[in-house]
């Protein structure tokens, strides 16, 4: 029996470009909304040091593995239809 593309789940090229795109998103969607209320907007876009910083990187953690896990897929993965 052969098997067809759609039998081998997605291309490595979309899942690789959904990851991508989903850690700009989630960096620059909740950087500016962690910013917003830690104080760190700048004219330029958002500066994080310290502990809203960790605050960033843990809820971007947290949005693969919500997504993942729960909603079965990230926002790209979605897009792209890059699920496997």
């Amino acid at each position: 029996m052969t098997e067809t593309n759609s039998d081998k789940g997605p291309a490595s090229w979309r899942i690789i470009l959904a990851f991508v795109l989903d850690l700009f998103s989630a960096f620059f969607v909740l950087g500016f909304a962690v910013a917003s209320v830690a104080g760190g907007r700048t004219e330029e876009g958002f500066q994080l040091n310290g502990m809203p910083a960790f605050v960033l990187f843990a809820l971007i953690i947290a949005y693969f593995v919500v997504f993942n896990r729960y909603l079965g897929g990230t926002i790209w993965k979605r897009i792209l239809k890059a699920q496997r």
